[in-house]
């Protein structure tokens, strides 16, 4: 891939794609915790040294870093960008600045261990803008503001585009079965409408090709509509390997059929948020089940992808118009959100699973505990980089190449 190339193509989009999203996410996680009366003190978009910034009128420091794959919001109290609290050895936080105040880094005790070496309690209001000095469950929302704000943004985005350009919508009526297709040996036969799979009504073609794909090769019991009767069928999907844009070979399932037709059907205000809510709760399932199959090796990790197959996506949808783009930003949105919900330590997920376990036990985890689970949490996630990164680059051909010259 020539560099230069891809920073228009690839590049350029995968910025426009990712930044709003990060924002919102970290507006999320902002909004609410200012509501709550907590001091932010950072607010950036990228990872790394900073770029440029200003200062707001509360102390925020608003900033852009080196390194744009994501963003965070430090909290007064803070120990780095995961939002740890300070550790306090003996009830005691540890800090290399000064203290001013209003500034002054806090743990979840009383007192804080400062530049100097004395130890002084907390003053009420140091107590009062620290984050983890607030309520559990103002803690928790603080946490979860960041993937809600995620998923109530690609509901907007979707509903916008219901609103405006319209919904694409295929009747579920089969246009071409293959020969020799999972469908032709079912009986399935143009002009079939399927009205239901699996006790689950079918309204629109695209949720034919959900089900066949979250599925696999499991059997579906079809209802359809021929000639004014009902029937009923079942066809069991075949797994075949087909070859990428980029010549790699993939397993996908396939029944068979195609599609009579397409069309962009405009909804009123409150339909589309609610069509857009329903279609945000299909995707978020969909991605669910996928995961849960590669997890028990139903389904194969080839389709995870990094920044890298995201700045690929980013460029091919980008030509397919100003519509396209913001669909898949939506999707990119509620994966965003729903990957953040994931129980690791170090996701917001993961904080607010030692929030539950808190709420159980009457008090939180020791400071040890949640170190360790932090470490685990950082590994887990630098794993699932590389992987996918090595996913990317595999799809690349990259690998290929460097073994070529290598040998």
């Amino acid at each position: 891939m020539d560099i230069l190339a891809a920073v228009p193509d690839y590049i350029v989009p995968f910025l426009i794609a990712l930044t709003p999203l990060v924002f919102i996410h970290e507006m999320g996680h902002y909004l609410i915790a200012k509501r709550c009366g907590v001091k932010v003190e950072v607010f950036s978009i990228g990872f790394g040294p900073e770029l440029f910034g200003w200062n707001d009128r509360s102390g925020t420091r608003w900033k852009f870093s080196l390194i744009p794959l994501g963003g965070y919001v430090k909290m007064f109290g803070d120990a780095d960008v995961t939002s740890r609290p300070i550790a306090s050895g003996e009830g005691t936080a540890s800090s290399n600045d000064t203290p001013t105040s209003g500034d002054a880094p806090v743990s979840g005790e009383e007192t804080g261990d400062w530049a100097d070496g004395k130890t002084r309690p907390l003053t009420p209001e140091e107590r009062a803008v620290s984050f983890h000095h607030k309520r559990l469950g103002q803690r928790s929302w603080i946490v979860a503001g960041g993937p809600i704000a995620n998923f109530l943004f690609a509901i907007v985005l979707l509903a916008g585009l219901f609103m405006t350009v319209g919904q694409a919508t295929t009747p579920p009526v089969i246009g071409k079965v293959l020969e020799d297709s999972a469908a032709e040996a079912a009986g399935l036969l143009p002009g079939d409408r399927i009205v239901a799979i699996n006790g689950s009504d079918i309204s629109r073609f695209e949720e034919i090709q959900r089900i066949v794909q979250i599925g696999l090769s499991q059997p579906l019991d079809m209802v359809v509509v021929r000639d004014g009767a009902e029937v009923e069928l079942v066809a069991t999907p075949a797994i075949i390997e087909v070859e990428d844009y980029l010549g790699n070979m993939q397993k996908i399932a396939r029944l068979g059929i195609s599609a009579s037709g397409t069309e962009f059907v405009r909804h009123g205000l409150i339909d589309s948020l609610w069509r857009a809510g329903v279609e945000t709760v299909s995707i978020t399932t969909a991605t669910l089940e996928a995961v849960w199959q590669m997890i028990v090796g139903v389904r194969g990790t080839e389709e995870l992808g990094g920044p890298i197959r995201i700045a690929e996506l980013s460029g091919q949808v980008a030509t397919g118009g100003v519509a396209y783009f913001l669909q898949f930003m939506a999707i990119l949105s509620i994966n965003l959100g729903l990957i953040n919900l994931f129980p690791v330590p170090m996701l917001d997920g993961g904080h607010l699973l030692f929030y539950a376990i808190e709420g159980t036990r009457g008090r939180p985890l020791g400071e040890r505990a949640q170190e360790f689970g932090f470490r685990i949490g950082l590994a887990l996630v630098l794993t699932l980089v590389v992987f996918v990164t090595w996913n990317d680059l595999v799809r690349l051909r990259f690998i290929e190449f460097l073994t070529g010259l290598i040998t």
